[in-house]
């Protein structure tokens, strides 16, 4: 039976994993969770059923979750519990159902993540195993999901391209960037710290700095030599890796930083300029934008609000991140209560049906008409 085997953490062990941390730690959870939940909350507001007139009668959209949410939580190098609160929290406030957790050996901070989003099932199963029992299901423990959400490694991504279309997910993730947009005024410590913290996520992680000075980039790339020599392992190597493949742009003006910055769309895009919130405004293509010396990336991380699963690879250039509207349905219906007022409607459609060379639907119209008789009645 997989509910009592070693592969589901029941949910008394994961609110016993809550109780267990410091009263510091149940705090910082608890706060990023309520921040997490209120945008998430503002987001679901946002948008409502409507109705409109229509010839003859109405129209209109209602907004509906997906019944069952799949979130998927990282638990490589390091233990996510952000990545739980962002994906299930989100699931919550959109309004989902059942909302199942899956991490592979995942961390007593995890479980304490998972007590406190009030997830329904949690699964100590990691990789493309567990895109596929969330996606497909198993026996009566885990129930098909109809959305699958999360960040994860490549086989993760290559799952989660396999079930799309079985079921819905939220994008194919590549490895985590940064990219800080910086003038003159810039701190060179402030985003020397700031690449870095981008750059420990993953060896394949990029971080890249594009300055109207070449002063700046010089003293930030000084800065990042020193900062890089004092952290500790293994978050060194995999920072240092990662850096061997970041680059520095330096551009004449900041409307061409601007442009280089929207060719890379990057998923994280820093603002550390004079008027930071209008050059921000007119970046075009990015996941999450970050604007000011004080508005930290890795605030956005854990949980100021907004989600931090985003877009990467350029795909900012289409698409947003994470957010309620992945889980939800927005689905038409239309009503004609008077058949008299929609004949110009009905008209309108037997035209058009036949200049696209559809006989049935200008026929299966005409069964509306008060003024045109069905063809095949001719």
């Amino acid at each position: 039976d997989l509910s009592d085997g070693p592969f589901v953490v029941s949910k008394e062990d994961c609110k016993t994993a809550f109780d267990g941390l410091t009263e510091q730690e149940r705090t910082s959870l608890s706060n990023i969770h309520r921040r997490v939940k209120a945008f998430a909350d503002a987001q679901r507001k946002s948008v409502a059923d409507i109705e409109i007139d229509i010839p003859g009668g109405k129209a209109g959209h209602t907004v509906s979750p997906c019944k069952a949410a799949g979130c998927y939580a990282p638990g490589g190098r390091y233990p996510l519990p952000s990545s739980v609160v962002m994906t299930a929290v989100t699931a919550r406030a959109a309004g989902c159902e059942t909302v199942i957790l899956a991490s592979p050996r995942p961390a007593k901070i995890t479980l304490a993540a998972a007590h406190i989003c009030d997830v329904d099932l949690m699964l100590c199963v990691g990789g493309a195993q567990a895109i596929a029992a969330m996606a497909y299901g198993v026996g009566d423990v885990v129930p098909s999901c109809d959305v699958i959400v999360g960040p994860g490694n490549k086989w993760v991504t290559a799952a989660k391209s396999i079930v799309n279309g079985h079921c819905g997910i939220d994008m194919l993730a590549g490895p985590s960037e940064v990219l800080v947009i910086c003038d003159d005024t810039a701190n060179a410590e402030i985003v020397a710290a700031d690449l870095i913290a981008q750059a420990e996520h993953d060896v394949v992680a990029r971080a890249i700095l594009v300055s109207t000075s070449q002063e700046m980039i010089d003293s930030i790339e000084k800065e990042v030599v020193f900062q890089l020599s004092k952290l500790p392992e293994p978050n060194q190597s995999t920072a240092r890796a990662a850096m061997s493949q970041s680059f520095a742009v330096h551009c004449e003006t900041i409307e061409q930083c601007i442009e280089v910055s929207d060719a890379i769309a990057p998923e994280h895009l820093e603002i550390q300029t004079r008027d930071a919130m209008k050059v921000g405004m007119d970046c075009a293509n990015y996941g999450g934008l970050f604007v000011g010396v004080n508005a930290a990336e890795t605030l956005g991380d854990y949980g100021a609000g907004p989600n931090h699963t985003l877009p990467t690879g350029g795909t900012g250039r289409y698409t947003g991140g994470l957010s309620v509207f992945n889980f939800l349905r927005i689905r038409t219906w239309m009503r004609i209560d008077d058949s008299a007022a929609s004949q110009s409607m009905v008209d309108d459609t037997i035209t058009m049906a036949r200049l696209e060379g559809l006989e049935g639907h200008a026929r299966a119209a005409e069964t509306r008409s008060a003024t045109k008789t069905p063809a095949y009645k001719n």
